[in-house]
């Protein structure tokens, strides 16, 4: 099987991959959105948990990462459910992990472990694996961080193809841990990924969003018109199950969840509000005499940028509505 990504190029993967790419679990995620309510708000907002999965996979890839490791990438946000991190909130789970409570359970219950047993793979293997590039706690790298944070600002056309795939350039492996080769490159790289968790995470119409979309499934959920099971479906048959509903409080809030909507930022007059958990970066950076040490450690820059990202994580986002068209 060939896989072609914008960021990463053409590659042919192990059959084991290919059918584990084209399987229900994976497939299902071309149906999630990444940003959870962005796209209702914004239809250009519309990068898919199924992007962002096969991204991961092959940014292990070049990396050099194992077949397991890759694999592990690939099947990381399985457990995802529909409009991704609001579940989060609708659910109160401040550290946004649902799907990991839920991760090994959805794989259970799916095809993937009689796929990886045909390949002479186990999934008990994958779930107790130390998956070092994939996964690493804040602030270091890892490919799942990495990913999210290029193929988002290059969606959506806040850095090019070009300027990522040069930041690529610059990534290494040292004592199993991603690092960056250059003060410079970091400096993008924290510039970028707050672009993404500040700046779009916490955009004013991403905020309005993700309230109103909050305020319905937990309503729609409160009424027993939903249940904690519908999530595993997709955004689409969410959405369509509330349409059919045919409940006035559900559909005025429905109606409030498209393109036009008119919003700023205003902490004194607001109707919505957001916080987000704290994410802050400091790349490992790899020294000419081979040792690694936090990038801020030689770049004022990055000081400042996280501790304006700190006030602004406390802070949050507050919005007041302006019109709907």
């Amino acid at each position: 099987m060939i896989v072609t990504d914008k960021l990463y190029g053409t590659f042919e993967v192990e059959e084991v991959l290919a059918e584990l790419i084209n399987s229900a679990p994976v497939q299902r995620l071309k149906k999630i959105h990444q940003g959870g309510a962005s796209y209702l708000v914004n239809p250009a907002w519309n990068v898919t948990r199924y992007e962002h999965s096969l991204g991961v996979m092959l940014l292990i890839r070049k990396l050099g990462g194992s077949l397991e490791e890759q694999i592990a990438g690939l099947l990381h946000d399985v457990s995802h459910t529909a409009f991704s991190h609001v579940i989060d909130h609708v659910l109160q789970h401040a550290e946004e992990d649902y799907h990991e409570h839920i991760f090994a359970d959805v794989l259970e219950s799916s095809e993937i472990p009689q796929i990886l047993a045909r390949h002479g793979l186990s999934l008990e293997s994958l779930l107790a694996g130390e998956w070092r590039l994939l996964d690493r706690p804040l602030p270091e790298l890892c490919a799942d961080r990495i990913d999210y944070t290029l193929r988002d600002m290059a969606t959506y056309g806040v850095i090019t193809n070009e300027e990522a795939v040069r930041f690529l350039a610059s990534l290494t492996v040292a004592e199993g841990k991603i690092a960056i080769t250059s003060i410079a490159a970091a400096e993008w790289f924290v510039d970028t990924f707050y672009r993404e968790v500040i700046d779009f995470f916490l955009h004013p119409l991403n905020v309005y969003g993700y309230d109103r979309l909050i305020r319905l499934l937990s309503l729609a959920l409160e009424k027993r018109l939903l249940t904690i099971e519908d999530f595993l479906g997709d955004d689409e048959k969410v959405l369509q199950k509330l349409r059919d509903a045919q409940d006035q409080e559900l559909a005025l809030l429905l109606e409030q969840l498209r393109p036009g909507v008119r919003v700023a930022e205003d902490e004194e007059n607001y109707d919505c509000s957001l916080r987000l958990k704290e994410r802050l970066i400091d790349p490992p950076l790899l020294l000419s005499d081979g040792t690694m040490c936090n990038a801020s450690e030689y770049s004022p820059a990055i000081q400042e940028q996280n501790r304006r990202a700190r006030e602004k994580s406390k802070k949050g986002t507050y919005v007041r509505i302006l019109s709907y068209q």
